[in-house]
């Protein structure tokens, strides 16, 4: 019986949760999946500014140095992140950034909606719908 309890415990912990790597790796997403270099030309960016976003982008150059500041809320590296390039950028300039890159919706809006619609986990609500609509219809004997 204790190991179907802990069996059951672990399933659920690691099946429902979004892991810490997961969240890096949407941090890392939000580094390469953008060019840069595009972004300091056409927002036309002074070097000063070119070099704070180049900083920024490698503040964390792996899964480690990331953690150590993101263990007990990984879900901050958004605000984090965003807040700083809007720092960086100035409200204009980061609207614009936005608007090219993330089709003006706030990018940490963007990476929350990117957790809550986890692919590996789609097949578990088609599922659990399924068995709310049996259950709701009685039970058959």
């Amino acid at each position: 019986m204790k190991k179907i309890l802990l069996t059951a415990f672990f399933i659920g912990t690691f099946s429902l949760s979004y892991a810490q790597s997961d969240y890096y790796n949407d941090y890392r997403r939000s580094v390469t999946e953008v060019n840069w270099q595009s972004v300091a030309v056409d927002l036309l960016l002074s070097k000063t500014q070119t070099n704070e976003l180049n900083s920024l982008n490698d503040r964390y150059h792996d899964y480690n140095s990331w953690n150590r500041v993101y263990v007990n809320n990984p879900d901050r590296w958004r605000e984090d992140r965003y807040s700083e390039i809007e720092r960086i950028l100035g409200r204009e300039k980061y609207a614009k950034f936005k608007n090219k890159y993330y089709k003006g919706q706030n990018p940490v809006a963007v990476y929350n909606r990117n957790k809550n619609n986890d692919k590996r986990y789609k097949h578990m609500t088609k599922k659990s719908q399924n068995h709310k609509k049996d259950n709701g219809k009685g039970h058959k004997h």
